[in-house]
């Protein structure tokens, strides 16, 4: 784990399938095919915090690799959202022809708020045979045929670096979204590397 307080650090052992900076708020899915994140994330207050400008990482985890997902950064869970959805494939062939897949899918969002980068949200998709998210920091565990909601947590639940947010109950993939201005992605996090778990992906401007 990089300790540095400025350096964040992948949530997950993956690939990296896209990175970059917000477009008229919507994020690179792949070539061609953007996604917008107010529909990612079903919340458009929230989404207005990342739509102009801020920083995203898609990270695609397969079923070989280790299934849970920790903190980029540190700070505290403020809340978290269920979003029903698919459970369509997210490996790269449906990702390239599949319109706003990760959308469409089911999700969880945890919202952290951290004192070096604002509000970060980390959206973990289900996908085939991934109806099961389990929440680290909450006993909530999603499932097909759950309904949506909406928790808050007061007061917050800190969470250092690394900590560990939840699990797939399979392989999926994790989005990460950052406010404008706050970091700057490294050169090596394109598509197709590899990344893993602790190691920097980027740091405060």
């Amino acid at each position: 784990m990089d300790p540095d307080p400025r350096v964040v650090v992948s949530a997950v052992d993956g690939v990296v399938s896209q990175a970059g900076i917000l477009e008229r708020g919507s994020c690179i899915q792949a070539k061609g095919i953007q996604f917008p994140v107010d529909r990612l994330l079903n919340d458009a207050d929230l989404a207005a915090r990342f739509a102009l400008g801020g920083a995203y990482a898609t990270l695609y985890l397969s079923p070989r690799d280790y299934h849970r997902v920790h903190a980029p950064v540190a700070g505290a869970v403020v809340a978290s959202r269920y979003l029903p959805g698919e459970l369509w494939p997210v490996n790269p062939t449906t990702v390239r022809s599949r319109d706003a897949l990760f959308c469409v899918n089911e999700r969880l969002v945890t919202v952290l708020e951290t004192p070096l980068f604002g509000r970060v949200a980390v959206v973990k998709v289900g996908a085939t045979c991934v109806g099961r998210i389990r929440a680290a920091y909450d006993d909530r565990l999603t499932h097909a045929g759950q309904s949506a909601g909406l928790r808050t947590y007061l007061p917050p639940r800190p969470v250092e670096k690394g900590a560990e947010l939840g699990r797939f109950e399979m392989g999926s993939t994790v989005i990460l979204l950052f406010e404008p201005g706050r970091v700057v992605w490294d050169d090596r996090l394109v598509p197709e590397a590899v990344v893993r778990m602790g190691q920097r992906i980027g740091g405060a401007p």
